[in-house]
């Protein structure tokens, strides 16, 4: 059963005031002799906080030593750190009109930009947006492809060149893929430059063959983008291969989940990202999933939740903040994100 905020925000501030050891969860699911040089035998998975709806998206700032992470149908995005616990960041974070738009209006996946800005897939406002963490108001990124709206920009990653590459399927929508406000036909993969110093933003359309693509990330040298597919007719994690000019060659299927969805594990490919070996990290049936770059599945941190997003932090990369249905977990790994 999940706890209320309130008691959320008043586990975060005991253990922090206290130092008592964290209430944790779950398990780790060993299949290949590789994952002990990534995860250590000892290693567990400690409850930061609960209570969330549906916790997406966590991006640490290292300038303050924060985490950051949505809270899709709250609208809200909270903000967690050792020294100060559970407090909110943004309310509201993707959702801006008057009236209920759906049962998921807020924001989802965040990152941070080369400027510092945090960066956000807004599901309410159909767009992908910035803001400085100083202090501020937004920026749109982009609202819209050759004159249609997006459904409800999902996860975003940005390349170091400053493209913000993103993902639009539908569940932000308020009748999802049978919304009646859907302009666009497609669940697409998408490329956009923000607006600056005298120079016109663009836009333009990656991948158009995707039923419900959800996470993207790229691999750690920028050669590969990886695409979590949510779809559980085809649960997938695809690769496509970087060309100079920023758009994709024809992808591959670089992981198949469905044997494990057929043996009835919570979740779907969703959040992922990459360390720097090149192992993939990606949310999926059972937990998160961590996978070789060869492909093989090397073992699963198991959350027993429908795990939604993953993402390194602290000063030294080597934990991984985990989003899991209403709760915010953490583990710590030998592996090193980027």
């Amino acid at each position: 059963m999940k706890t209320s905020l309130s008691i959320a925000l008043l586990l975060g501030a005991l253990t922090t005031a206290q130092a008592q050891p964290l209430p944790t969860l779950g398990k780790v699911v060993r299949l290949d002799p590789r994952l002990d040089k990534l995860v250590p035998k000892d290693a567990q998975i400690d409850v930061l906080a609960s209570g969330f709806t549906w916790a997406e998206g966590p991006i640490w700032v290292k300038q303050g030593n924060y985490l950051l992470f949505s809270d899709v149908p709250q609208n809200t995005v909270f903000k967690w750190s050792e020294k100060e616990g559970l407090s909110t960041f943004l309310k509201p974070s993707g959702y801006t009109g008057t009236g209920v738009y759906s049962d998921e209006p807020g924001s989802n996946g965040l990152t941070l930009d080369a400027q510092g800005r945090l960066v956000l897939c807004e599901h309410g406002d159909r767009r992908v947006s910035v803001m400085p963490l100083s202090g501020g108001g937004k920026r749109t990124v982009a609202d819209h492809y050759e004159g249609k709206r997006f459904n409800a920009p999902n996860d975003v990653v940005v390349h170091s060149n400053g493209s913000y590459y993103f993902t639009d399927p539908p569940y932000g929508l308020a009748g999802k893929e049978n919304d009646p406000t859907r302009e666009t036909p497609l669940f697409g993969v998408y490329r956009a430059t923000l607006a600056e110093a005298g120079k016109p933003g663009r836009v333009s359309l990656l991948i158009d063959d995707l039923t419900r693509p959800n996470g993207i990330t790229f691999s750690p040298d920028e050669k590969t983008l990886y695409i979590a597919q949510s779809d559980p007719n085809r649960p997938v994690i695809m690769a496509y291969p970087m060309q100079p000019d920023g758009s994709v060659g024809k992808g591959r299927v670089f992981f198949d989940a469905s044997a494990l969805l057929k043996q009835n594990l919570p979740g779907l490919p969703d959040g992922l990202k990459t360390d720097r070996d090149g192992n993939v990290w990606s949310t999926g049936p059972g937990g998160v999933l961590v996978i070789a770059p060869d492909g093989t599945l090397l073992g699963r941190i198991d959350t027993g939740q429908a795990t939604a997003n993953c993402g390194w932090g602290d000063a030294d990369g080597r934990t991984l903040y985990i989003t899991a249905d209403g709760y915010l977990c953490r583990i710590r790994t030998t592996a090193r994100g980027w």
